[in-house]
């Protein structure tokens, strides 16, 4: 089995940190755009920020007929071994938030 260049067969992130990436760069896309980039479905996605949201990584902020989305950079990462660093270290070593002075 062959994967594609565009579609590989494992990733190191999950669609959970890939649809924080993507609202992280951009703050303003719908989840049709964050579905497309991340190549899952709409449903998934809008699945995916409601529980970004749950877990206080994303707040939702209604703009009229669309959403924007701020992201809480101070937020742990979840799991026991990442545990000790934030989603703001992960974003800004990717380029997608801007480092913080001290």
């Amino acid at each position: 089995m062959t994967t594609q260049p565009d579609k590989p067969g494992w990733t190191f992130f999950t669609n959970h940190g890939h649809v924080l990436v993507c609202l992280a760069a951009d703050p303003d896309l719908r989840t049709r755009d964050v579905a497309e980039l991340v190549g899952i479905t709409e449903r998934s996605a809008q699945s995916i920020v409601t529980d970004l949201v749950e877990a206080g990584y994303l707040t939702r902020i209604k703009e009229g007929r669309r959403n924007r989305y701020e992201v809480h950079a101070d937020t742990p990462l979840r799991h026991p071994l990442e545990r000790d660093h934030s989603v703001g270290e992960l974003l800004v070593t990717l380029g997608k938030l801007p480092k913080r002075r001290s």
